[in-house]
Order: C-alpha cells, then structure tokens, then sequence
C-alpha cells in the first residue's frame, strides 16, 4: 500500500549536449568578487573580551546572590512579623 512506486524506464535521462561555444561577439569583462578585508586579532583584543566577559560573569553572580539574601531576609522578616503578631 506505501510501497514507493519507481518509474518504468530506471535508466536517467540523456544529459544536456550543448553548442560549441563560438567566438564572443561582445566580449563582457569578468567579474571579480569583492575580496573581504582580512581580520587581524591581536592579544590585547583576546585579553580585553576575555576580561570583559569575566567582569560580567561577576557582576551577574554579585546581583544574583544580592536577590536571593533580600529574598531569604524578607521571608524571615515576614515570619519573624506573623510571629509577633500572633502573640
């Protein structure tokens, strides 16, 4: 039923024969491919990004644990208040 159905003639078809080129009547210049600027990294650019990137880490990590002891203290402010409030 999903059996692929493969065609009567399994041979491919002729490939293309084309003309023997003549001589150009107008001949058009070649195009050139824009070359692309060859990109030099230097140490001090390796050094920068790698420093940069770690700065960043630690900035991020600062900010994270800075969220996470404002969370712990609000919820022992909170229980510490509920506590009080119950007496």
């Amino acid at each position: 039923m999903f059996l692929p159905k493969y065609p009567d003639n399994p041979t491919p078809p002729p490939a293309h024969h084309h003309a023997p080129a003549s001589a150009p009547t107008d001949p058009t210049p070649a195009r050139r491919r824009p070359t692309v600027p060859a990109i030099s990294i230097s140490t001090g650019t390796v050094v920068a990004v790698l420093t940069g990137g770690v700065v960043l880490t630690a900035l991020l990590t600062a900010v994270a644990l800075a969220a996470v002891s404002v969370a712990i203290a609000a919820v022992v402010l909170r229980s510490l208040l509920n506590d009080h409030r119950k007496r």
